[in-house]
């Protein structure tokens, strides 16, 4: 306090904040990008372990060996959907019915708001089927889920054949003490989405069901099974949710101690784990697979039916089992096993699961890094824009005519009006507004005077408000009186650093991947712009780290890190894809990353090139 009461020094670190203000900058963009590739270093992370004392062990002996019969429901199951025309649920049902389970059916309907790209559908009709395994040793207060999704073609027959097995073998087990409910869903991620609207009695997405009648007790843990084949070479395990959220690592850890208990090869963003740590190729592999799992979190999608647990405050994994050319097979028996002994010690579950990490990244599956080590990564980089406030506020005092005891110098032009900073913020963010609105909206009058379908005329009315909004903000203040003071564009960009580091500040607590991204890209440009100087270096580097530059180049990285890329012009249609994906993802399943965009970081970024024409 004694720093800033005193004028002198006061003086001095206002002075200091001045001078040093670039090299600062650079500093702490240069640490925390450092820092944040040091993450998958094996100093900085930390061995993965199981906090829970009830499912501390994996001393359980599994007695699964019903594999041929997995595969027997597995061809049955795949016999009766393909005359179905798709979900077999007449025969779901009786064969439920048949092992003792509580059946139950639920009939949803959604109609989507645009259709999507590959499909075109504008409705989506579904039936979901679920058996509940009533707790001999309970009263039906906690359950336990595991679902499969009944996907198109051939997919995941093995998957539901495996799950009807386990049904069975479990059926005749009298140490439950939770409800099983074994879930086939339709259509994936929206079968999802309408089973747990349903199960949970609310409606988050407009999504129409009909009532759920049959409920077990309250869902502790959920695992969802992806196989398409009757012999696995690996499982590859898959943690990211909706808008960023990821599952109790002790859920993640079990799996791990289970999948090593059986000798089953384990991946994680689809790479096997070296024991190399030590080492720079070590090293590299760890990177990279960590650089998959900060994409894939950005994004905000889930990457499996588990996402969508997660909202429900429900620990969830997506397990799938790979297919590939590795020299050691594994047949449905040993893959039941390992569920079966993950379940039993979901089964010793006393309480949710709570005492591990909710926020995490795996460089691979026995290692991990915790928020704690993670975050400094990105306050680094938000740093700057602490600074560069500071340095401003600081050259706007001055500007203003204050002296250091605070009096004001009345020969000094006085401060733009509220009018001329209000106006082009109120713009940018009302050009925010139609972004997000505008496109569903005009769907139906794009189509009648263009030769696009609906979701062509989503996505290219998207791309048209975002392009055009660079022509309109940076016009208005040229009538406003006073705006074209230094002050005016100096205080503009005061707020818009601030707004930005809110912004990200507060997007890195709950998706870290998504806030870093972000600030790697759109903090050093906006911590340079300026209306003088090289004004068309300044415009080119904006569009260079808008939001959706920064999603097309996150495309090409994410193709180059699984060792699929792409060529310029398929890279743009997953682009066009990616924003469709989006925006859909938002009205079906309520993803925050399109709104967020709209109506926070594509206004913040106009005001930055509101700052780079002012006059």
């Amino acid at each position: 306090m004694g720093l800033l009461s005193d004028p002198n020094r006061r003086q001095a670190l206002s002075r200091i904040i001045t001078q040093l203000n670039t090299p600062l900058c650079i500093f702490s963009y240069l640490v925390g990008v450092v820092w944040f590739l040091g993450l998958a270093f094996h100093p900085f992370t930390l061995r993965s372990y199981i906090s829970e004392n009830s499912m501390g062990s994996t001393m359980v002996e599994e007695q699964f060996v019903s594999g041929e019969r997995a595969v027997s429901y597995a061809r049955e199951f795949a016999a009766h959907k393909k005359s179905a025309g798709g979900s077999p649920v007449a025969w779901l049902e009786r064969t439920m019915s048949g092992l003792g389970l509580e059946v139950y059916s639920q009939s949803f309907v959604r109609t989507l708001p645009f259709p999507d790209e590959t499909t075109e559908r504008f409705m989506v009709k579904g039936t979901n089927v679920y058996g509940i395994l009533r707790a001999p040793r309970a009263a039906s207060t906690e359950s336990l889920v595991l679902s499969v999704p009944c996907s198109e073609g051939q997919n995941n027959n093995q998957a539901v054949g495996l799950l009807l097995a386990l049904a069975s073998y479990f059926r005749g087990q009298i140490y439950w003490a939770k409800d099983i409910i074994f879930l086939v869903n339709e259509h994936d991620l929206i079968g999802m989405e309408a089973w747990l609207e349903g199960y949970h009695d609310v409606n988050v997405t407009e999504i129409k069901s009909s009532v759920m009648i049959g409920r077990a007790g309250a869902i502790q843990a959920a695992v969802s099974l992806e196989m398409s084949s009757d012999v696995v070479t690996s499982f590859d395990l898959v943690v990211e949710g909706l808008n960023g959220q990821l599952p109790n690592l002790d859920l993640v850890s079990l799996f791990y101690a289970f999948c090593q208990k059986n000798a089953l090869l384990c991946t994680i963003q689809g790479k096997l784990q070296r024991n190399d740590f030590d080492t720079f190729p070590g090293y590299l592999h760890s990177l990279q697979t960590m650089l998959i799992m900060v994409l894939k979190q950005g994004a905000g999608r889930p990457q499996g039916d588990h996402g969508l647990f997660l909202r429900y405050h429900i620990e969830a994994i997506t397990l799938r089992g790979i297919n590939s050319f590795r020299q050691y097979k594994y047949d449905l028996s040993t893959v039941g096993k390992t569920l079966e002994g993950m379940f039993r010690k979901l089964n010793n579950l006393s309480e949710r699961l709570h005492q591990s990490y909710f926020f995490y990244l795996l460089p691979c599956l026995s290692r991990f890094v915790s928020i704690g080590i993670y975050m400094p990564a990105v306050g680094f980089i938000i740093l700057i824009l602490i600074l560069r406030s500071l340095d401003l506020w600081i050259k706007l005092r001055h500007s203003d005519g204050r002296t250091e005891d605070g009096v004001m110098d009345t020969e000094q032009d006085p401060r733009p009006g509220i009018l001329s900073l209000a106006t082009p913020i109120v713009i940018c963010h009302a050009t925010g507004l139609s972004l997000y609105y505008l496109p569903v909206m005009s769907q139906e009058m794009a189509t009648d005077h263009f030769p696009v379908s609906e979701s062509e005329a989503v996505v290219l009315t998207a791309i048209a408000i975002y392009v055009a909004g660079l022509a309109l903000p940076h016009n208005t203040h040229r009538v406003l009186t006073g705006a074209g003071s230094e002050q005016g564009w100096m205080t503009l960009k005061l707020i818009s650093l601030l707004y930005l580091a809110v912004l990200l500040g507060c997007i890195s607590l709950i998706n870290f991947s998504l806030g870093f991204l972000l600030a790697i890209t759109i903090v050093p440009v906006a911590a340079i712009v300026q209306p003088t100087g090289p004004r068309a270096l300044y415009a080119i580097l904006l569009v260079l780290i808008t939001p959706a530059t920064t999603l097309l180049g996150s495309i090409f990285l994410y193709r180059e890190l699984i060792e699929y890329p792409v060529s310029v012009l398929e890279g743009w249609q997953l682009f066009l894809q990616a924003i469709a994906g989006g925006m859909l993802d938002h009205y079906l399943y309520g993803s925050l990353l399109f709104p967020f965009i709209a109506f926070f970081v594509y206004p913040c970024w106009l005001q930055l090139w509101n700052v780079v024409f002012w006059k």
